[in-house]
């Protein structure tokens, strides 16, 4: 029978009747659950009163005490009640399938804005790919002593020596050892292409020179270490753990040589006491870490050479362990290079180059491989792959390991810097400095050191009088051919007059081979007039160069040879397609007057003995006359480009600089006229260096009449350099043949959609933040038309009344914020001031403090034009949630209509199958509640992540939400059933605020399912926080009982507000940044709603009694309760 409804009915909630009774089918007569409150219309002041005034009950209410109601009890309306309905029509229930004008055109902006991104990234403003396959025959061996009395993960990880068959000794190994150090998830076997390179470049080498060994030179001991494709970009006890091995490992691989070398005729060396570290990716991280364990032996790592590692931050930040092991790493590094003294700083014996592949590489943004932050010039820098003389071509992320040009450029320095006459088994730092830097830079940035004005004369040239050509001073050299003599012939350019510092260059370029060696065709030498004097032999010089034939009367000059400094550039002929084509090379030479001003003399010496293909051309120039300096600004470059002309009479190479081309997100278009040449024709065609320096990124556009020029210069959320460089932005260097004595037209032009490609790659993480903004602000919304006596309106309609009415503040308020902290950043660096900031003093204008952390903010950037990407981000992100609203919706349908299915059974089932079913919401028994409670929060405690914990609690909240629209939509959404659809709209958006945080939590899970996998059972001691997961449980067990959330008095909803523009400020400011923060964040506001849904049934003592008397299970404790 029914009982008599009391005051707490009239609080919103879903319950369900226990009992036999209730969960007989409506066909039967029996009872269903029902909403208590979605079947009667209550006056609105007495809703509200009764809520204020119903005498508590408590937290849980046995089922006895619980009203009970007939399945098919349907009120009727009474006068007051129906005049209270027209009370609800402004909030009157609607579809939440309607979608709004203002939605759908937020919706269509927000796909094609992605639309067009997408396919600009894809396939616009892209590198060309010209990586060659290279050859290897891998051969693995296991350290096997290398087990569990050495180290606490050789259950999980293995080491292995590498041996390139028929190339290397088997056993034991006698070179120098190299660690190589795989990615994420990568294989110990990518060790493969540069172990193979270096063995078999060391044997020919050594085939060739029999003295190398005496010259302290060895090959290279590659050893690697198998992860069993661990995840580190995601987790950082992974990292620290990885670290820790390795130093381990390290110690093992040095103890190896101890005997080999005193078994064989090494024994006089001396034991190695460091190994070299090759890292790719993440692997790069984590041979940086290596060196702030406890457990590093010093000294053991003095080279480390990563391969796209992001180095400057964490790809991502989804875990606070990983952003924290970044901090103390790189803080580590500052901090002991800040350090005055040598002595004083650990890392004084290490260099760190860093190899980045540019473009193309879509897994780690290029940008976050620069070092310039960690480390200043003297201890390593950041080059790129397109630079590097004979690679000059981007890779991607995997193929920077095989990619055949580069392994062969990386071995040979690497085989450099050898020496194993010392304990380091590596030349001194300074010169490891010097050797990476002639091998991986272009040899024309400042910092590349040139090795002519350190060396002695070793060539004795002797000239006879009046017979070698002497050009005019000021005048270019022009050879358009090699051997018109048919015997070696020197052309010799006098020095100019010094005209002040850094005002004349020597710049020469030809087709030929420059390397020193003795058949060549061409050599350049360095002269100054040899007087020599009574007594004094030529037997100084290790070679004689006599030119003067048979003459009495000759000139002898003592001379350098430059052919270390000579400069490599991919050749340019009008069938060039790739500066990587399989072409004989240019060579040039550039000095500064300072670098010749001892010499007299620039003799190019024509070696051919016959009439050959070949040209050279060489000036002295004015640096004025070779650089033309644009003064355009920001926006007259995007809107009208740069445009000059190249003279007809003009150097060899000039330099465009235009200082505001700096920023990683915007493309151009560079456009080269055609030049003109004579009879005599051409001897090159354009070819163009677009470079930067910092980091060292360049590019060469060979036979050029258009390129796409992207750059990765100024990024997003790229900490600032330890030591700033004064020439900002980019230049491009035109090399033309100044023979055709014509003009060239040059312009640059801005490429727009070519740039919305580049916000792909740099914001890809900020979907992961931005969108949690925009469902914080429409959960504000909701509770707020909620609290306000209103309906709680479903998800759509908020975001419609987001766009609407709450839109326009966001977006002038985020582009507010974006123009200060623009303004407030540049002031720092002194480019502009701020007009809303106080002036500052003099103490504070001269602190020398460098903030890391402020590209942190918003954006992550520190240039004020850029401030329309906060408010774009904004609105793309609602135009997403929308749509993801809309599929979650139909997954939702979808699932109830499956689950109406299951429970409507045919008429030949039993009643008691019938029965077994349940009904919608059906309430277990409170004590059976808080055991399933407590034993999840033991295996989080113990077992799981807390991540597993909240997988969990999506798929619940997911079945919930679908028996809640299953009853919504029994109700026909009818305005009499407003309570169901309150429910349902409820349920509904707290999932969808859930599965806003579940990516942040899933790639934690992704390694702890992979830790079983491999089976490594040690638990994370980050991830089984209880207070990381209590609330949720909570909350999804108590919306599993249908009780819908009580309204708020209007002094305390002030508190929900608070809690969602906090959700929403923080996710724009630093949800980016430090995202794993959004689930804490979440989490307090998911403990405020379990707070506020126990506010009107708080426990007492006697509840508390009742609880843990009542034992047995549901149906038979309902059926005593009955009886």
């Amino acid at each position: 029978m029914r009982s008599r409804r009391s005051s707490r009915d009239s609080r919103p909630s879903i319950t369900a009747d226990d009992g036999e009774d209730s969960e007989a089918s409506p066909v039967e007569g029996n009872e269903e659950c029902q909403f208590s409150s979605a079947l009667n219309i209550q006056d609105r002041g007495e809703e509200i009163k009764t809520a204020h005034n119903s005498p508590t009950k408590p937290l849980w209410i046995p089922p006895r005490d619980r009203d009970r109601e007939p399945l098919d009890a349907t009120p009727t309306p009474t006068k007051e009640g129906m005049e209270d309905t027209r009370g609800y029509k402004s909030s009157r229930v609607r579809s939440a399938w309607l979608c709004s004008l203002s939605t759908l055109t937020v919706i269509l902006f927000s796909a094609f804005l992605l639309w067009v991104s997408i396919t600009s990234f894809t396939d616009l403003q892209c590198d060309s790919k010209g990586c060659r396959m290279p050859r290897m025959s891998p051969v693995y061996i296991r350290e096997k002593d290398f087990d569990t009395e050495h180290t606490r993960f050789a259950s999980k990880y293995s080491l292995y020596l590498y041996r390139e068959h028929n190339v290397d000794i088997d056993y034991p190994p006698k070179g120098v050892p190299v660690l190589f150090i795989p990615g994420n998830a990568g294989s110990y076997k990518q060790v493969r292409p540069i172990a193979a390179e270096a063995a078999r470049t060391f044997k020919e080498a050594a085939a060739k020179d029999e003295n190398l060994m005496k010259l302290g030179q060895r090959g290279l001991d590659f050893f690697t270490v198998d992860f069993n494709e661990d995840i580190t970009a995601f987790h950082g006890q992974t990292m620290l753990d990885q670290a820790e091995y390795l130093n381990e490992a390290v110690a093992y691989i040095l103890s190896l040589y101890h005997d080999s070398r005193k078994a064989t005729m090494d024994s006089d060396l001396p034991d190695p006491s460091s190994v070299i570290v090759f890292g790719h990716s993440m692997g790069g991280i984590v041979a940086r870490t290596m060196l702030i364990m406890p457990n590093y032996q010093s000294n053991s790592i003095n080279t480390i050479i990563t391969m796209s590692a992001p180095h400057a931050r964490p790809p991502v930040s989804f875990d606070k362990q990983i952003v924290q092991t970044y901090d103390d790493i790189n803080n580590y590094w500052r901090r002991s290079f800040s350090e005055k003294w040598a002595n004083n700083n650990p890392l004084w014996h290490v260099t760190l180059v860093s190899i980045a592949g540019g473009g193309l590489d879509n897994v780690v943004p290029s940008d976050y491989a620069s070092i310039s932050s960690l480390v200043p010039d003297t201890h390593g820098f950041t080059v790129f792959t397109s630079s590097m003389p004979n690679v000059w071509v981007g890779v991607d992320h995997l193929a920077i390991l095989w990619c055949d040009q580069l392994m062969k450029v990386v071995a040979r320095s690497m085989l450099d810097i050898i020496d194993v006459k010392r304990p380091g088994q590596t030349k001194p730092r300074a010169e490891r400095m010097r050797l990476f830097k002639k091998w991986y830079l272009t040899g024309m940035e400042p910092v590349a050191e040139k090795t002519l004005p350190r060396k002695e004369p070793t060539t004795l040239l002797t000239l006879e009088d009046n017979s070698h050509s002497i050009i005019t001073l000021g005048q270019k050299l022009v050879l358009r051919q090699l051997g018109e003599s048919q015997k070696p012939r020197a052309y010799l350019m006098p020095v100019p007059p010094s005209r002040g510092v850094g005002t004349t260059k020597f710049t020469l370029l030809t087709d030929q081979k420059l390397d020193g060696v003795r058949d060549s065709k061409l050599e350049v030498l360095f002269c100054s007039v040899f007087p020599l004097q009574a007594g004094q032999t030529a037997a100084i010089f290790s070679m004689n160069m006599d030119l003067s034939g048979d003459s009495s009367g000759s000139t002898r000059l003592a001379c350098k040879n430059a052919a270390d400094d000579v400069i490599q550039m991919p050749a340019s002929y009008r069938n060039s397609k790739h500066s990587f084509d399989s072409a004989q090379p240019f060579s040039s030479l550039q000095y500064d007057f300072e670098d010749l001003a001892e010499h007299q003399f620039v003799a190019v010496v024509d070696k051919a003995s016959r009439v050959s293909q070949g040209w050279v051309i060489a000036e002295f120039v004015e640096k004025k006359d070779a650089s033309i300096q644009s003064n355009v600004g920001l926006r007259g470059l995007l809107l009208d480009g740069v445009r000059t002309t190249l003279p007809a009479e003009r150097p060899i190479v000039t330099e465009l600089h235009i200082p505001v081309m700096h920023s990683s997100l915007l493309t151009y278009k560079l456009n080269v006229g055609i030049q003109s040449c004579g009879e005599d024709g051409q001897l090159f065609t354009p070819l163009v260096r677009q470079y930067l320096m910092d980091p060292h990124e360049s590019k060469y556009f060979v036979n050029v009449h258009t390129a796409d020029i992207s750059l990765h210069g100024t990024a997003p959320f790229i900490p600032p350099a330890l030591h700033p460089n004064n020439k900002k932005g980019l230049s491009l260097q035109f090399w033309t043949d100044p023979t055709c004595n014509s003009t060239i037209d040059v312009s640059v032009e801005f490429d727009f959609v070519g740039s919305l490609g580049k916000l792909v790659m740099r914001y890809r993480t900020v979907f992961a933040a931005f969108p949690m903004l925009v469902v914080a602000l429409v959960l504000r919304i909701q509770f707020t038309e909620y609290n306000n006596g209103g309906r709680f309106i479903s998800f759509t309609r908020g975001i419609e009344l987001l766009i609407n009415k709450t839109l326009p503040f966001v977006m002038i308020s985020l582009s507010l914020l974006a123009v200060s902290l623009g303004f407030a950043k540049a002031e720092q660096e002194k480019r502009i001031s701020s007009p809303f900031s106080w002036p500052k003093s003099a103490a504070e204008q001269s602190s020398p403090t460098m903030e890391f952390d402020k590209n942190d903010l918003l954006v992550g950037l520190a240039d004020p034009f850029f401030w329309f990407l906060a408010p774009l981000f904004a609105l793309l992100a609602v135009g997403v949630v929308a749509v993801l609203n809309y599929g979650l919706m139909i997954l939702l349908h979808v699932l109830t209509f499956i689950y109406s299915i299951f429970v409507r059974w045919p008429n030949w089932v039993s009643n008691e199958r019938r029965r077994s079913i349940g009904p919608t919401f059906s309430s277990s028994s409170p004590r059976r509640r808080i055991m399933t409670t407590l034993m999840l929060l033991f295996f989080v405690a113990t077992l799981i992540p807390y991540q597993f914990a909240y997988m969990v609690a999506c798929i619940v909240q997911i079945a919930t939400c679908v028996r809640a629209l299953k009853v919504a939509k029994e109700s026909g959404y009818s305005e009499r059933s407003g309570s169901s659809a309150d429910f349902s709209n409820y349920t509904h958006s707290i999932l969808v605020m859930m599965l806003w945080i579940l990516p942040i939590n899933l790639p934690v899970l992704v390694v702890w399912i992979h830790n079983l996998a491999v089976h490594w059972l040690t638990p994370f001691s980050s991830h089984h926080n209880l207070l990381s997961i209590m609330p949720f449980i909570l909350l999804v067990e108590t919306l599993t009982t249908g009780n819908m959330i009580p309204r708020i008095p209007s002094r305390i909803r002030l508190i929900t507000n608070i809690l969602f523009l906090g959700l929403a400020s923080y996710s724009a400011l630093y949800g980016v940044t430090y995202a794993y923060r959004l689930h804490h964040l979440v989490d307090f506001v998911v403990g405020w709603l379990v707070i506020v849904h126990s506010s009107t049934a708080p426990p007492t003592v006697a509840g508390i009694i009742e609880l843990f008397n009542d034992d047995g299970d549901d149906d038979s404790s309902s059926k005593k309760r009955q009886l």
